[in-house]
């Protein structure tokens, strides 16, 4: 199991930037370089505790799908999205949300496994924890400057 940690820090109120964060088109807007689309369930908008989206998005120059379920959710405070349908072996995605000294803090921890045994270790240790870190980084900083400019 690998796991991903990060925190932003953004001058916006928590609602916003929780809101943000579980927003369909705006993570259409953030992850526009792997040109994500959304195929199934939610299209667009808020989704819920409950709900399912099925993303299909360009990564290592091949199209994958990737569906899953928001299985939590304690508004404003945390949410979590976990796959049910995709290629990995397990995918946990939780995000939480705080305010500390006027602005809010978001945290993200992703937990995941890859399928094929060594083979897919060695993939994630070589290519695809960078590659999953960089795309949340991005994605967080798209958020970050919409929430600040809201």
């Amino acid at each position: 199991m690998t796991t991903i940690k990060l925190q932003t820090e953004i001058n916006a109120s928590i609602q916003t930037v929780f809101d943000l964060n579980r927003n369909i088109d705006i993570h259409k807007l953030s992850t526009s370089k792997s040109k994500e689309t959304v195929i199934a369930g939610v299209t667009s908008g808020l989704i819920h505790k409950g709900e399912t989206v099925t993303w299909r998005g360009k990564h290592f120059g091949i199209y994958l799908t990737h569906k899953s379920l928001i299985s939590q959710m304690e508004f404003p405070h945390s949410f979590i999205d976990e796959m049910v349908e995709g290629k990995f072996k397990s995918f946990k995605h939780q995000h939480v949300f705080y305010e500390k000294e006027g602005k809010t803090i978001m945290e993200d921890q992703i937990e995941y496994e890859t399928p094929f045994g060594i083979f897919g270790s060695v993939f994630d240790t070589l290519i695809l924890k960078n590659h999953l870190t960089t795309f949340i980084k991005e994605r967080n900083e798209f958020i970050k400057k919409t929430a600040e400019h809201f």
